[in-house]
């Protein structure tokens, strides 16, 4: 049986790494007790909490956390108009923390995600990892069968070209989840009792032209390289589907990061996913997405981007207008979505305008 790490064991001192570059953005609709458990791997840390909801219910944070917290009369207030294009009752919520961070990376967990333990019985930072995987470059362009050759221990085997050797920035982190698995409705539904107990000690670029479904509970990005795609989509409230807004989001960074040469990281960290949600409140949510994503997957397959997108912003307003053309036919909704895709550009770029000497997003420093 795997259980979380215990406070204790997750109380060992730790260095922090890029503590001013980093924030961890929460969504939530609860008070964050949570977070006892994380304090001595996020205190030193800002938070970026985006309250879901009733926006006059108070949300009670443990003391010694220095954290912001938006609701959605905040959301409203901020973006005006544009607000609309943030998804309610959903925690596709949290990309507004994105929107309004300064940092240049972003780490976003879910309030029901406690401290893993390795199979040694060792409280699993994630944080930790999920930096060195974000520091570290991704291999996309060719397979390294030792996985990350630039963890500890590992190195490019025998055959894998010199030239590509140096890799690519790594743009985007994405971990995974012991105990309850990130599962949809329908195989919720055959399998309720089953349980992910096996650890995989491995860090693995996604290969150029492989799609993958991307989880939020456990992900780290760096905002400058990749912040802009990071949209969770409509979802929620008067949306006629959910619990597709990671994923969508995913289908988009992927595209564009094959495009712009920017790799992405699949594997450790690990947490400890502690409640399963209800499988048939899910599949309500979910069941048009299951019939969609026999068609949106294959667009996304195909979906070309031109050589004049150059940057995260301009490939994503270019997909918008791709998913308008392309995928209207198949729903409604999608017309609304990719009109939402470009008022989320527009929102983020009011927020956060090019400074003198900046590079842009998309393009390595």
């Amino acid at each position: 049986m795997v259980e979380p790490a215990t406070a204790t064991q997750a109380a060992a001192p730790v260095m922090p790494q890029l503590k001013d570059e980093l924030d961890i953005v929460i969504p939530t609709i609860r008070n964050l007790d949570f977070l006892e458990m994380w304090r001595p791997f996020f205190q030193p840390y800002h938070l970026i909490i985006v309250q879901d909801g009733d926006p006059s219910k108070t949300i009670k944070v443990p003391p010694g956390f220095d954290y912001e917290l938006y609701n959605r009369n905040d959301i409203n207030k901020i973006l005006g108009p544009k607000a609309s294009c943030i998804s309610f009752k959903d925690s596709a919520c949290r990309c507004f923390g994105y929107m309004v961070s300064k940092k240049k990376y972003i780490f976003t967990i879910d309030d029901d995600c406690f401290v893993a333990k390795d199979p040694s019985g060792k409280a699993v930072n994630a944080l930790e990892q999920h930096i060195k995987n974000l520091l570290c470059p991704s291999t996309p362009f060719f397979f390294n069968t030792l996985y990350d050759p630039f963890r500890e221990g590992a190195d490019f085997v025998r055959g894998y070209p010199f030239s590509l050797r140096e890799g690519v920035p790594t743009a985007v982190s994405h971990g995974l989840w012991l105990n309850i698995p990130d599962y949809d409705a329908p195989t919720q539904l055959v399998k309720p009792l089953e349980r992910n107990t096996r650890f995989v000690d491995a860090v693995l670029t996604i290969p150029k032209g492989t799609l993958f479904p991307m989880c939020g509970m456990n992900l780290a990005f760096d905002r400058d390289l990749i912040g802009p795609a990071m949209y969770f989509g409509l979802m929620g409230d008067g949306q006629p589907i959910g619990r597709y807004d990671d994923m969508w989001a995913g289908w988009c960074i992927k595209v564009i990061c094959d495009h712009l040469g920017l790799g992405v990281k699949t594997g450790l960290p690990y947490i400890y996913h502690s409640k399963a949600s209800n499988p048939f409140v899910n599949l309500r949510k979910e069941y048009k997405g299951i019939f969609w994503q026999e068609e949106i997957i294959p667009f996304f397959q195909q979906a070309v981007l031109p050589k004049e997108c150059t940057t995260v912003q301009k490939c994503y307003v270019e997909l918008a207008k791709q998913v308008k053309e392309k995928l209207s036919k198949v729903d409604p909704y999608f017309d609304k979505l990719a009109d939402a895709m470009v008022t989320w550009i527009k929102a983020w770029d009011e927020l956060n305008p090019p400074t003198a000497g900046s590079v842009p997003n998309g393009k390595a420093a």
